[in-house]
């Protein structure tokens, strides 16, 4: 891993275990044993490194679509749910939820990439949600935006929560997820 690609590294571990604004340049420095400047060469400001790691993450979620872009869309959203499923594995929050719980303290550029990443992820959720209903996998009844954002906001929400209740309740949240989509499972539940 590369000096920069390290920076970028432990910054987002940091973003996700204390925030954005509980972290500095010294911080990193310190633990990756560079100097300030090493970090400044490669972002001259906190602005900088925060769209750098947002970046980061939309490249790892572009690398996951594609990863599963020939797949069912019911598997195609377990393997979305499973990278929230490896965030809590590793006792963190995701980026999202960590970065948008700082929204009024981020300098506007971080926060427009944020939002631009967020939205990302939304349109590509919804997509998915309209395949699995064309496809016979999914039946909802909310608009297909509203259904891609309660599932977003209990992953979410399911991560911050289960750190101060059982890990697996997590796992729980997620696949329950999945399920009442199904329309098999409602059809055993009106029976």
């Amino acid at each position: 891993m590369s000096t920069r690609e390290s920076i970028i590294h432990l910054a987002d571990q940091l973003i996700r275990d204390q925030g954005y604004n509980a972290f500095s340049f010294y911080d990193i420095a310190k633990t990756l044993g560079i100097k300030n400047a090493s970090i400044h060469y490669y972002f001259p400001g906190k602005t900088q490194l925060g769209i750098a790691v947002i970046k980061e993450q939309s490249r790892r979620f572009n690398v996951l679509k594609q990863a599963v872009a020939d797949k069912r869309p019911a598997e195609q959203l377990r393997a979305f749910a499973h990278t929230y499923a490896a965030t809590r594995q590793e006792e963190r929050i995701c980026i999202v939820g960590s970065l948008a719980s700082d929204l009024h303290t981020l300098d506007t550029e971080t926060g427009q990439s944020l939002a631009l990443f967020a939205e990302e992820v939304i349109e590509w959720l919804e997509t998915v949600l309209e395949q699995g209903k064309k496809l016979g996998d999914f039946t909802f009844a909310v608009p297909t935006r509203t259904k891609a954002l309660l599932i977003i906001t209990n992953l979410l929400g399911g991560l911050q929560l289960t750190r101060l209740t059982q890990p697996q309740d997590f796992y729980t949240i997620a696949e329950t997820i999945i399920q009442e989509l199904s329309p098999v499972q409602i059809k055993e539940n009106n029976t």
